[in-house]
This record gives C-alpha cells, sequence and structure tokens, in this order.
C-alpha cells in the first residue's frame, strides 16, 4: 500500500468493489439467494472503506518516532473477518439432516476479501479473485445442479388395514432403486384403514416435488386408496 492516496485511487478502489459486490450480489439475488445485490455490495464496500482508511492511517510523514503511539493497523482488516465469521454464522440454517446457507455465508467472506483486496490498492489481485468468484458461483452452478447427489424424500401411503402387505410394497420401492431409512404404521380407529409412511434415499441429480415412477406403479394397486409424496 502506498503511503499517500489520492481521491482518483481511492475512487478507482471504491468503483471497483462497487462493481465486484454488485455483480456477485446480482448473481446471488437472481436465484433467490439471502445475501442479494444490497447485501454483497455493502459487505465488499465495507470493507474497501476499512482497508482505505487503514491506508490513510500509515501516513507518519512529518512525525517524530515519540510523537504518535504506534499502532497495529493490520488489526482493522482482521477484525473486519473475524466480524463475518459471525454474520455467516447466522446465515446458516439447520434442518433436520439439511443445513442450508453455507454458500450464502461463504459467499459473503469471499466479498469481504475482495473488498479488502480492492480498498488495499491490489487491483490486480481483487479483479482475480472477482473473475474465480464469478466463475464458481455463476458457470460451477450448472455442474453443481447435474452432479448426482444423495436426495431424501417421504412417501405416505393410505391402504386397506391388512393389503397390500407392507413387504410387497417395500420390494417394489426398493426394486426402483430407492433405500428405505425408516417406515412406520398407524392404524385409524374408526376405519379399516392403515398409514404407511416411508423415509426414503437415492442418488440423482436435485430435481422437483414430482412423483417417482414407482408411484404410479403403487396407485394402479385398488387398495391403495391415497399417496403424499414430499422432498426433504
Amino acid at each position: 500500500m502506498p503511503l499517500t492516496l489520492t481521491w482518483q485511487e481511492i475512487t478507482l478502489r471504491l468503483a471497483l468493489s462497487v462493481v465486484a459486490g454488485g455483480l456477485i450480489g446480482l448473481d446471488r439475488g437472481e436465484h433467490g439467494r439471502p445475501a442479494g445485490l444490497r447485501t454483497t455490495l455493502l459487505v465488499c464496500l465495507a470493507a474497501a472503506v476499512a482497508m482505505i482508511q487503514t491506508n490513510l492511517l500509515l501516513v507518519t510523514i512529518g512525525k517524530t518516532a515519540d510523537s504518535f503511539v504506534t499502532l497495529d493497523l493490520m488489526r482493522l482488516p482482521l477484525g473486519i473477518l473475524t466480524g463475518m465469521g459471525f454474520i455467516g454464522g447466522g446465515a446458516i440454517l439447520r434442518r433436520d439432516s439439511l443445513v442450508l446457507g453455507v454458500t450464502t455465508a461463504a459467499t459473503l467472506w469471499f466479498v469481504t476479501v475482495i473488498g479488502l483486496c480492492f480498498g488495499g490498492g491490489q487491483i490486480s489481485l481483487g479483479i482475480a479473485a472477482f473473475v474465480l468468484g464469478m466463475v464458481v458461483l455463476s458457470g460451477l452452478r450448472w455442474f453443481d445442479y447435474r452432479m448426482k447427489q444423495e436426495q431424501h424424500g417421504t412417501l405416505i401411503l393410505t391402504t386397506e388395514c391388512d393389503y397390500p402387505p407392507e413387504e410387497e410394497i417395500q420390494a417394489t420401492i426398493r426394486k426402483a432403486g430407492y433405500k428405505i431409512s425408516i417406515s412406520s404404521v398407524a392404524y385409524g380407529s374408526q376405519t379399516e384403514q392403515r398409514q404407511l409412511e416411508f423415509n426414503l434415499r437415492w442418488r440423482g441429480v436435485p430435481q422437483t416435488a414430482d412423483a417417482p415412477p414407482f408411484l404410479r406403479q403403487l396407485l394402479k394397486d385398488q387398495r391403495v386408496s391415497a399417496a403424499e409424496w414430499k422432498i426433504s
């Protein structure tokens, strides 16, 4: 970092931070993520301003060695990164076995580092980090959506009291390539029906809540009166 800054240099650093934070925020907001345009823009801009302030505080020209208190100015950006850890932690949610918001937290932390680069005058490094970040967030999204992952779903069937046998239903599900992790049964006191619930696991690309093919096969059985399918 240079000891003296001109307003042209400050303007360039702030402008690059706005562009980088804004473009990453647009990409995240377009896909409905919690950290959208304003969040990433403010984070990147705040980090840049902090580094510019650190740069401005480096000026000691004209002062004697005993005329000021020696400061470790690098504590300021380090404190910002620590603070971003708390904000990122607040963006992460856990619902049962699912963990959500990890990419959002990582994006906020990454945007902070980009802002620190631009604010500190490492323009080339900041631009390179921004380009790589856009490739990861946008370019790899296509690959991520098509990569086979472990999926979880719940199947609830309403059938006659004893038929079809549960073993027969489980055999149909397993034949379709699904694994049954938990199953339960409930009987109605006033009706001659039962409700079977299966927690299923399988590997495949992320999908919508469309019913799996084996469900149509089960519904062809007249002893199955209703079915409900939910993806976790």
